[in-house]
């Protein structure tokens, strides 16, 4: 049985990722970055990573991931919350620790296309 069968298959993955979101849109270091962004749409390519990065069905249709990210300053920083956002979630909805590590591993496998060299576009850090 494959890890995205084992956590609930598409309705799994749909919630995991309604609440994931929700953890990002509420993190103030990185709420910037989403500011004007089509969420459906980003919650639907996201549904389709996860269910792929959990041997679901390959549903991923959109442009490569280097392409959709360029030009947005991503820090190595708010990847790292992104994707402790995205574990946590997953822990938190039960997901068991190896599959939410393969999660984890491909997150840090495409880790060089999103994060950006070049900061000077970077949203400006939120005051605490």
């Amino acid at each position: 049985m494959s890890a995205y069968d084992a956590i609930g298959g598409a309705g799994a993955v749909k919630a995991a990722v309604a609440v994931f979101y929700q953890r990002v849109l509420d993190d103030p270091d990185l709420r910037a970055w989403f500011d004007g962004i089509d969420l459906a749409r980003l919650k639907a390519h996201q549904r389709a990573f996860l269910s792929h990065a959990l041997g679901g069905p390959e549903l991923f249709a959109g442009r490569p991931l280097a392409e959709a990210h360029a030009g947005l300053a991503i820090t190595d920083d708010a990847f790292d919350a992104v994707t402790e956002h995205l574990v946590m979630t997953l822990h938190d909805l039960g997901a068991d620790a190896e599959h939410v590590e393969r999660v984890r591993g491909a997150l840090e496998a495409r880790r060089g296309a999103v994060v950006d060299g070049d900061l000077s576009g970077a949203p400006a850090p939120a005051d605490h």
